[in-house]
């Protein structure tokens, strides 16, 4: 993530209004704050320990430990990494969870951080299919970590809402042009700097839009509660969906993440 400003809205923000937000933000700090204290590098964690940690490692992931799409959400890379990604959080969850409401909210985070682990690990996965044919280094897999599709994907369902008509009852007034511009930012730097997963910036974003554009549907029915809920079983089948192939797709692959595992010295 990089440095941003807040969107603009219309009244101050109050901590018992968005006290899921702060939550996460507490148990991010305290599992840093906690493997610190195990020994791990505060600035520059080795990948033994990142894995040890639950981070995302396609292989270690689709042999035998799927909670590490979920697990590696709660792990970051070293204090600046940590830092950006809460401060993002608190930035666009304070209003987010506000504007969708909490269950919508906690729904949308959750889903939005999975389908950018799974987004990240089917790249994973086509790029192994390419290392069979060719080696090149730049094809291994890599360890994925972070809070970043989640926040990515509060981010896009702002933009996305911003970019609509208002509607009669909406609590926030969003400054589409400097959300446009963070997500924006965000990308670019995502595809020009080197050693960031911006497939799970993207697959979060998608996921965000999505379950934001339902909500806005929602709120121009009768049914809002039963609209928000089936929004969040369609984002849900999507998602199952998408995982379903990726583990479809990575069957073949067991030779090769076996031997990569063992060369790594990783036990699964």
């Amino acid at each position: 993530m990089t440095d941003m400003t807040p969107p603009q809205i219309n009244q101050k923000l109050r901590i018992h209004t968005w006290w899921f937000t702060a939550l996460l933000i507490a148990v991010n700090v305290s599992l840093f704050g906690w493997q610190i204290l195990s020994g791990v590098n505060i600035t520059d964690p080795s990948p033994l320990d990142a894995i040890a940690w639950g981070a995302d490692f396609t292989p270690l992931t689709f042999l035998s430990q799927p909670e590490r799409l979920f697990t590696s959400m709660f792990f970051h890379f070293g204090l600046i990494h940590l830092m950006l990604n809460m401060w993002a959080l608190y930035i666009f969850g304070s209003v987010a969870e506000q504007l969708f409401g909490r269950s919508y909210y906690i729904g949308m985070y959750f889903l939005a951080g999975l389908m950018g682990s799974v987004l990240s690990s089917y790249l994973s996965i086509r790029d192994a299919y390419d290392l069979l044919q060719n080696f090149d280094a730049a094809l291994l897999p890599r360890i994925s970590a972070g809070a970043s599709g989640a926040v990515m994907g509060l981010g896009a369902s702002l933009t996305v809402i911003s970019l609509l008509p208002q509607l009669a009852n909406q609590r926030f007034i969003l400054d589409k042009k400097s959300l446009l511009m963070i997500m924006a930012i965000n990308l670019v730097f995502g595809f020009t700097v080197s050693g960031i997963n911006n497939a799970a910036h993207i697959g979060g974003m998608l996921m965000g839009g999505l379950l934001a554009g339902l909500w806005y549907l929602s709120q121009k029915t009768q049914r809002t509660g039963v609209f928000q809920f089936i929004a969040l079983l369609v984002a849900v089948s999507t998602l199952s969906i998408f995982y379903w192939y990726c583990t479809r797709l990575s069957t073949k692959l067991t030779p090769l993440w076996t031997e990569i595992l063992r060369q790594n010295q990783i036990s699964f």
